[in-house]
């Protein structure tokens, strides 16, 4: 029934942004007009939270090892918050050229979601990642994995 997910930053200083999204993360994107780009993202997944009030969202990137994206961040200069160390992951926070944040987390809750007839590990045994079919070849550029089939 759903295929994918459309998140949204928005941001005071896209071009930047989308130049991090590109540059810095590797993400492939697709110009849909005007120079508007689309990034396409690794496998994902969505929770629904308490709240006072409906209608904030936010958005976090998944990462196989959470100290490993922090060094690849420094190596770009990009700001990371200090590691956070909670029952479902360890989470950061990266600072986008913009000046947003968004949420970085290696999460706990991937292995349970992912069922064994649709993983695949990295070379050095990492691990399980669901890949669909639209991945294969694929570099993940958050978890710098080579995503094959």
């Amino acid at each position: 029934m759903i295929s994918g997910a459309h998140a949204i930053i928005y941001s005071a200083k896209p071009e930047a942004d989308r130049s991090f999204l590109k540059d810095v993360l590797g993400l492939k994107g697709v110009d849909v007009g005007g120079g508007w780009l689309v990034f396409g993202l690794p496998p994902s997944e969505v929770a629904v939270h308490p709240a006072d009030t409906s209608g904030k969202h936010e958005l976090f990137f998944l990462v196989a090892n959470v100290d490993d994206f922090i060094t690849a961040m420094r190596r770009h200069e990009i700001p990371c918050g200090p590691i956070q160390e909670q029952t479902w992951g360890r989470l950061t926070e990266v600072t986008l050229p913009g000046g947003g944040t968004i949420g970085v987390y290696q999460g706990r809750s991937l292995v349970r979601l992912r069922g064994k007839s649709h993983e695949r590990r990295h070379a050095d045994g990492a691990r399980p990642h669901l890949l669909p079919s639209s991945t294969c070849g694929r570099r993940s550029a958050i978890e710098g994995w080579r995503l094959g089939c």
